[in-house]
């Protein structure tokens, strides 16, 4: 029987690319804290990995061994945020809100991180015998 890395690694992998494009958002509002005007944007992680993994499970069912690329989301995927303090410049990036995002982030980025390890070590372990 042979091992799929695409299947077995790929809601892991795709969590990582997703965090990975969360943390370049993130990191465009807190550069644009002072821009007047600027509309702060995010985008719905869970949301998102709901789907992907509702599109891989309907996958298994019909029968299809490899994986089908999913896409990432686009500018368009992308939520405007609402502020909790209006500003008067229009600006809707605050910077204690954005930067707790942005380490909740960081460390879920880890989290995904470590049980993208831990599967590969456990597949690592299953084709050596060990």
């Amino acid at each position: 029987m042979s091992i799929s890395l695409d299947q077995e690694l790929s809601l892991h992998g795709y969590a990582l690319e997703v965090r990975t494009l969360r943390s370049q958002i993130l990191a465009g509002n807190l550069a644009n804290i002072e821009t007047p005007g600027y509309q702060a944007r995010d985008l719905d992680y869970q949301s998102i990995m709901s789907s992907v993994a509702q599109s891989l499970d309907a996958q298994q069912q019909a029968g299809n061994s490899t994986a089908t690329a999913v896409p990432l989301p686009s500018s368009d995927d992308l939520l405007y945020r609402i502020p909790y303090q209006v500003s008067e410049d229009g600006n809707t990036a605050e910077l204690g809100p954005e930067q707790t995002r942005f380490t909740q982030n960081a460390m879920d980025f880890q989290t995904s991180l470590t049980f993208l390890n831990m599967k590969i070590s456990g597949l690592k372990e299953a084709i050596t015998g060990e």
